[in-house]
């Protein structure tokens, strides 16, 4: 397999490859998103992962950040590993408007997702300004395609991000959370029902947590978080 670098990726989503073509090889590829010898390359999640959080662990069970501070969510389900080349693919949806990966990325996170039990939608919100600047929302639209395949409402405006935070990625876990705290605000009455939080990558899932807590406050009964990419501490 044979993949494109960063930039000439970017500069070949921009001019919007060929139908039929490989995102990340241009082979020809029957789906026009991935071609087979591609999409067999992409990392997997390891076998064993802690219920709650999704973070790798040695037999399965909760992890120890998880046993010391519970998070706000009750468990994270997750499609792939965030790693090369699918931080490339997640990169061409962000930056390069390839909304043809949204519904892409909705049926490989639909093969992991086996839970029922959920009663509503909720991605992840943009804050407006980079709202504006990108012109979607990748969760958004990833939830969309969600919603219409499991028959599930999706609420695009109910959870908004209120506060434009700096960004996270040179972040201690410690200051991730204090940065994204109060960063969220909800405008519905969810009182016993059961959300799905989705988005596009967690890393340590601070953002998430954040989310969470604010929509256990408007009455969530309970909050899982579905999401493309998780990325792994070690």
């Amino acid at each position: 397999m044979s993949i494109l670098p960063y930039p000439s990726l970017i500069k070949a989503v921009g001019a919007r490859l060929l139908p039929g073509s490989c995102l990340l090889c241009g082979a020809d590829s029957e789906s026009g998103v991935i071609c087979a010898a591609c999409q067999a390359d992409l990392p997997m999640l390891p076998p064993r992962l802690c219920p709650v959080c999704a973070e790798q662990t040695t037999h399965g069970e909760r992890c120890g950040a998880c046993l010391k501070d519970a998070p706000h969510f009750d468990r994270t389900i997750a499609a792939f590993r965030y790693d090369f080349p699918l931080d490339r693919v997640i990169h061409a949806l962000k930056y390069g408007h390839q909304l043809a990966l949204a519904p892409w990325f909705g049926q490989h996170m639909l093969a992991r997702f086996t839970d029922p039990d959920v009663d509503r939608i909720v991605p992840l919100p943009l804050h407006r300004d980079r709202l504006r600047e990108r012109g979607f929302n990748q969760a958004g639209e990833i939830a969309r395609t969600l919603g219409a395949a499991l028959g599930l409402p999706v609420d695009l405006d109910v959870l908004l991000r209120t506060r434009a935070t700096p960004p996270q990625a040179d972040l201690t876990d410690k200051e991730r959370r204090r940065n994204v705290r109060g960063a969220f605000e909800c405008r519905s009455d969810f009182s016993g029902q059961r959300l799905l939080l989705v988005d596009d990558v967690m890393t340590t899932g601070a953002t998430a947590n954040e989310c969470a807590r604010t929509l256990k406050i408007h009455g969530a009964r309970s909050v899982a978080v579905l999401v493309a990419a998780r990325a792994f501490k070690h």
